[in-house]
């Protein structure tokens, strides 16, 4: 009995460790779709039908169609355990919260600017950065310790989904940082969002350090907020 006692201790240490290992394989099993909440609508009247016995003059009742469906999105790309969508979900999401590893469900949404050109926005509106001093190929993220604090990384937890808008899902994936987290890319851009931007559509990032722009749905830089040269100081 002792020995089983032992070899099942064993067993549970070794899955423990396999759940800590890298970002993109943190969980096994399959991965978990997210809660889907199916939108709610108000029940339609019945339309009435033209009467045969109209007036003479009296235009007919007009018999609206049906909305048609948005197409559910399909699964475009896999990296890891995290898929990545051909679009939008079709229904309303329900992401577990984050943990401080990311979240479970990402959404990226292109977002456009009369002032910078159209950019990426995260599911809650808030602006999508890259920072200049990283590398996109490969992707490499430089901005840790209190870099990382001003500019927190868009964090994608294993088993996870991220659905882009407006976005070329081939052109969306991750990158493993030092801490064993996935970061979501563009293009091979590590994307961050920016401390300061207190609400969504805000771009206060836009030029920071002449390093900081607002990631276009490529992974480009969007162009400098007018009058406010690229080499803006932090």
């Amino acid at each position: 009995m002792l020995v089983h006692s032992r070899v099942a201790l064993s067993a549970i240490a070794l899955a423990s460790l396999a759940a800590l290992g890298a970002c993109g394989d943190e969980v096994t099993g399959p991965a978990a779709p997210a809660t889907a909440v199916a939108p709610t609508t108000a029940p339609t009247a019945a339309q009435p039908t033209p009467s045969s016995t109209a007036e003479a003059g009296t235009p007919p009742e007009v018999i609206e169609a049906p909305a048609t469906p948005l197409a559910a999105p399909t699964v475009a790309k896999t990296q890891g355990r995290v898929r990545i969508y051909s679009g939008p979900s079709d229904v309303a999401l329900s992401p577990a919260p984050d943990t401080g590893r990311g979240s479970t469900v990402i959404q990226l949404n292109a977002t456009a600017s009369a002032e910078i050109g159209t950019y990426v926005a995260d599911g809650q509106g808030r602006t999508l950065y890259r920072f200049d001093n990283d590398k996109a190929k490969p992707s490499t993220s430089n901005c840790n310790g209190e870099c990382a604090t001003m500019w927190p990384p868009l964090l994608v937890k294993s088993p996870g989904q991220i659905y882009p808008s407006g976005i070329n899902p081939k052109l969306v994936g991750y990158v493993e940082r030092a801490d064993g987290t996935c970061q979501v890319t563009i293009g091979g851009w590590p994307v961050y969002l920016f401390a300061k931007d207190a609400a969504p559509g805000d771009v206060k990032g836009q030029g920071v350090g002449g390093t900081w722009f607002a990631i276009s749905p490529t992974g480009e830089r969007t162009r400098p907020l007018p009058g406010t040269p690229a080499t803006a100081a932090s």
